[in-house]
C-alpha cells in the first residue's frame, strides 16, 4: 500500500487522539501516506480530507476528544452513500481505511469492506467498553477515573450531611462503567440494564446499613436501567432517608485521557495500521491481557461482549 485513510467515527472516547497519532507515524515509518477524513464516514461521502503528517498528529497524545472530529452518518447507513464513499477513496488514492470507533462505526466498515472488496481494520474506541474481541476499548479507562474522581468528592457530602446518594452514569445498554466505578467507590449497590434489579431490596439494605450505624450511602445506576432522579425519590419515600440525585453525562467522554488509554491506544492504533499495510482486512485489534490480537470483524459484531457477575456479587459482598 501506498496511501491508508483514518477516521474516528461514532461517539469520541478520550484516547481517539493518541490512536490517531500511532497510526499515523506507524504508516508514515514504512514510508506509506496517511489521509485523515474529518467527521467520521459522513466526512469521508463529503471528502474532507486531510494530509496527514508527523506536524499534524504533534502535540495531541494528552488531548481529549479527536482532531478528526467524529459524527454518526445517516447517509452511510444506505448503499449509495457507501458508493459515495468509495467513490472519494479512489479519487484520494486511499487504498485501505483504519477505522476508530465503536460497534455502529465497525459495523460500517465491515459493510463496506463486504460491499466493495476494500481494505478495512477496526480499533475499538468506546467509553462503554462494550465490543467483543478486546479486554478494553480506548476511553474505557478515563471514564471510569473521570466518574470516580467526582463520585469521590460527593461521598465526602454524603458523609457529612448523612445522605444517600444516587450517580448516574453512562452506559445505555450495558452496566461496563456503572460496576467498575461501584467497586472502586465502594458503593453500596449498582443497577445495570442487564440484570433484574429490586429496588425494594436496597431499600432494605439501607435500612439494614442505618441499623449498624451507617448513615450515608452511595448507589450508581447505569443511564440504560433506570432515570436516578426515579430511584431518589422511591429510596426517599420508601426509607426516609434524606436523598439526592447526580447526573455525570456526558463530562465522562472529555478530559486528558489517561496513561493506560494513551499506551492502549498507541499500541492498537499502530497495530491497526501495521496489520492493514501487511494485507489484513475486515478485522478488529485488540488485547487479551498484555498481548495483542486481532479477531474478524464479523465474530466481534457478531459476539455479545457480558457482565462479569463475580465483580458483580463482589459489590454485595463489600457493601456488608
Amino acid at each position: 500500500m501506498n496511501r491508508i485513510g483514518v477516521i474516528t467515527s461514532g461517539g469520541d472516547s478520550p484516547g481517539m487522539n493518541a490512536a490517531v497519532r500511532a497510526v499515523v507515524r506507524a504508516a508514515l515509518s514504512r514510508e506509506v501516506s496517511v489521509t485523515g477524513f474529518l467527521h467520521g464516514w459522513q466526512g469521508v461521502i463529503d471528502n474532507e480530507a486531510i494530509e496527514m503528517t508527523s506536524r499534524t498528529v504533534g502535540g495531541i497524545i494528552d488531548q481529549g476528544g479527536t482532531i478528526l472530529r467524529t459524527a454518526r452518518s445517516q447517509e452511510f447507513r444506505t448503499p449509495e452513500g457507501r458508493a459515495k464513499a468509495i467513490q472519494t477513496l479512489m479519487e484520494e488514492e486511499v487504498e485501505g481505511m483504519v477505522v476508530i470507533g465503536g460497534d455502529g462505526s465497525l459495523t460500517g466498515a465491515l459493510v463496506l469492506a463486504q460491499e466493495h472488496a476494500f481494505p478495512v481494520v477496526g480499533v475499538p474506541g468506546s467509553i462503554d467498553n462494550d465490543i467483543s474481541g478486546s479486554d478494553y476499548s480506548i476511553g474505557f479507562d478515563t471514564a471510569v477515573n473521570t466518574a470516580v474522581d467526582a463520585i469521590d468528592k460527593v461521598r465526602d457530602t454524603a458523609y457529612s450531611h448523612e445522605r444517600v446518594f444516587v450517580i448516574e452514569v453512562m452506559g445505555r445498554a450495558n452496566g461496563f462503567i456503572a460496576l467498575e466505578v461501584a467497586l472502586s467507590c465502594g458503593a453500596e449497590a449498582v443497577i445495570v440494564p442487564e440484570l433484574t434489579y429490586s429496588l425494594g431490596h436496597v431499600c432494605e439494605k439501607l435500612r439494614q446499613m442505618a441499623v449498624k450505624g451507617k448513615k450515608s450511602a452511595l448507589i450508581v445506576v447505569a443511564e440504560g436501567a433506570a432515570r436516578a432522579s426515579d430511584i431518589k425519590e422511591f429510596v426517599q419515600s420508601q426509607t426516609g432517608f434524606e436523598a439526592r440525585y447526580l447526573v455525570l453525562g456526558h463530562m465522562q467522554r472529555g478530559g486528558s485521557p489517561t496513561a493506560f488509554d494513551r499506551v492502549l491506544a498507541l499500541r492498537l492504533g499502530a497495530f491497526a495500521a501495521d496489520r492493514l499495510i501487511e494485507g489484513y482486512s475486515m478485522e478488529m485489534v485488540g488485547v487479551d491481557g498484555e498481548k495483542l490480537v486481532a479477531h474478524p470483524l464479523s465474530y466481534v459484531l457478531g459476539t455479545e461482549r457480558s457482565i462479569d457477575h463475580d465483580r458483580m456479587a463482589l459489590v454485595e459482598t463489600m457493601a456488608r
